[in-house]
C-alpha cells in the first residue's frame, strides 16, 4: 500500500514539473511574439514614412515640370507671334521698297509721253523710249528677275510652253524653238512665267 502511494506522488510531481516547464515555454513564446510584433510595427512605420516622402518628392517634381511646361509653352507662343509679325512687316517693307524704286520709271514714262506730243524729232523720241526700257530692264535684273533664253533651243517643258508647231525654216531648227511669242522670266532661279514658244518640225 505504501509502495502505491509513493508511485502516485512521483507521477504527480513529474506532471507538475512538466506543466511548469510547458508554462514557462509558452510564456517565453508569448514574450518573443510581442517583441517580434513591435519590431515589425516599427518596420511598417518606417516604410510608410519613406513612401510618404517619395509621394511628396514626386508631387513637387510634377508641379515643377508643369510650371516649366507652361512657361515654355507661353514663351513659344510669344516667339511665334513675334516671328509672324516680323515676317509680315518684312513683306510689307519689301514691297514698299520695290514700289518706291519703281516710281522713277513711271516718272520717265510720263515725261516721254509728254515729249511725244510736242516733239518733231522721231529719233530723239525713240532714244528716250530705249533709255526708259533699258532702265526698266536694269531695275528688274537688280531685283532678281532674269529673262529666259528660248529661241534656237530644244524645248524644255520646265521652262517653255509650246503653243504650236510650224515647218522649220532650216534642218537645224527641226524640233527646236523657232519663235518666241511671249518671253519667259525667272526670279531667283524660279520660273515666274513660262516662255510661250513655237516649235519647228
Amino acid at each position: 500500500m505504501m509502495k502505491k502511494k509513493d508511485e502516485y506522488k512521483n507521477k504527480h510531481k513529474e506532471k507538475v514539473e512538466s506543466n511548469s516547464s510547458n508554462g514557462n515555454s509558452a510564456s517565453n513564446d508569448h514574450i518573443n511574439s510581442e517583441m517580434g510584433g513591435d519590431h515589425t510595427s516599427e518596420q511598417n512605420l518606417s516604410k510608410e514614412a519613406e513612401l510618404e516622402n517619395k509621394i511628396v518628392e514626386l508631387t513637387v517634381n510634377v508641379a515643377s515640370s508643369n510650371d516649366k511646361y507652361l512657361r515654355l509653352s507661353a514663351e513659344f507662343d510669344n516667339f511665334r507671334k513675334r516671328t509672324l509679325k516680323e515676317k509680315m512687316d518684312l513683306m510689307k517693307n519689301a514691297s514698299e521698297s520695290l514700289l518706291v524704286n519703281f516710281l522713277p520709271i513711271i516718272d520717265d514714262v510720263e515725261r516721254a509721253m509728254s515729249a511725244i506730243e510736242t516733239s518733231e524729232n522721231l529719233d530723239t523720241t525713240k532714244e528716250g523710249i530705249n533709255l526708259i526700257y533699258n532702265k526698266f530692264k536694269e531695275f528688274t535684273r537688280q531685283n532678281g528677275v532674269v529673262e529666259m533664253e528660248a529661241k534656237g533651243l530644244v524645248l524644255d517643258t520646265d521652262h517653255h510652253e509650246a503653243i504650236t508647231k510650224i515647218p522649220a525654216p532650216t534642218d537645224e531648227l527641226k524640233g527646236k524653238i523657232v519663235e518666241v511669242v511671249q518671253k519667259g522670266y525667272m526670279l531667283n532661279d524660279k520660273v515666274i512665267r513660262y516662255a510661250k514658244v513655237v516649235i519647228g518640225e
